[in-house]
């Protein structure tokens, strides 16, 4: 890794080195944790230096939670956990303002929202009115009560899991808050290896309880600087305009890809080339980071047949899968 660096007021710069042991320390960790996921746990790492925000998707038993709560305990900072339910309310998550009798007047009680990382378990559980209260919160690292704003702490993450919307008491979650999360993983089955390990390791204890932080919050701070300072370039950018607004004008597309997603898509590329020990972009880390970042905001074309309504140009995966190939790499860019 080379010069990866960032100037603070307060702190001494962070090196390359720093960055890379940090990094290192936190993968190593998680996988203490999670066996035989690296991809998955990449991804999440990735995210979290990008000041991103997580949602982790799959069926359950497969580890989603373990994941977040893992990603959560590695860093010193304050965290918090909110488990949906369908009768969880809006206020139970932002805070309320309480009347004080002693000083006659209201009082704003905060709500598990006010944390550096925020673990939303089974956040697609609860209904779209208590789903949509985080809006706020993950766009504009504040909260609005009775008129009244509050900002959230520095650095603000939400990890958020969710199962399959076919799966039984299940709620979709809004366009609007799907385009809030940086990026969307899966866990997957794990292999026999690893499921067999699972179970001769994890009869008596859970390997969460040995998990110490390896970072504390001014760190963290300082590789999401790091991670913001690597350099991509004007052709680089253009790459990443171009795959956002293909994913706009294609056919087998209702919903493209927003502005949002593409300025995210290049911060999650800035990550992913501080954690490969680049101090630049490639069109390979957009590539890489198409499905992810883009896959959970996009919203497939319908056609009617034989009385049903089929995709009509595969999966979602399939769809940006084939923009990306088709989308001309800048020769600058490569160079």
């Amino acid at each position: 890794m080379s010069n990866l660096e960032i100037q603070r007021d307060d702190a001494p710069a962070m090196t390359s080195e720093a960055f890379h042991a940090k990094a290192q320390a936190i993968l190593s960790t998680i996988e203490t944790v999670i066996d035989g996921k690296r991809e998955a746990v990449e991804m999440a790492l990735t995210v979290l230096l990008a000041e991103g925000h997580l949602l982790i998707e799959d069926v359950p038993g497969v580890g989603k939670t373990m994941l977040a709560r893992a990603l959560a305990r590695t860093v010193d900072c304050s965290v918090s956990r909110v488990q949906f339910t369908p009768d969880l309310l809006p206020a139970d998550i932002t805070g309320v303002s309480v009347y004080n009798q002693g000083e006659r007047e209201f009082e704003f009680k905060p709500g598990p929202i006010f944390a550096n990382i925020v673990i939303g378990d089974e956040i697609n559980r609860a209904s779209p009115k208590t789903q949509s209260a985080m809006l706020e919160s993950m766009e504009e690292r504040q909260v609005t009560v009775d008129g009244n704003s509050y900002s959230l702490a520095n650095p603000f993450i939400v990890i958020a899991t969710q199962n399959p919307i076919e799966m039984e008491g299940t709620y979709p979650l809004p366009e609007a808050q799907r385009d809030r999360f940086m990026a969307r993983i899966s866990m997957g089955y794990p292999d026999p290896g690893a499921e067999l390990e699972m179970l001769r390791t994890r009869a008596t204890s859970s390997p969460l309880d040995a998990v110490r932080p390896v970072v504390d919050s001014a760190q963290l701070a300082d590789m999401i600087g790091a991670a913001r300072a690597v350099y991509a370039s004007r052709a680089v950018e253009q790459y990443a305009v171009a795959i956002a607004n293909a994913t706009r004008e294609d056919r087998d597309l209702r919903l493209g890809a927003s502005p949002r997603a593409t300025l995210q898509l290049v911060r999650a590329a800035k990550a992913r080339a501080a954690l490969d020990g680049r101090e630049f972009v490639l069109p390979d880390d957009i590539d890489a980071l198409a499905i992810p970042v883009l896959g959970h905001r996009l919203i497939a074309s319908r056609r009617a047949g034989a009385g049903t309504s089929v995709l009509s140009g595969g999966s979602i995966a399939d769809i940006i899968t084939r923009i990306v190939a088709d989308t001309p790499v800048p020769i600058s860019a490569t160079s």
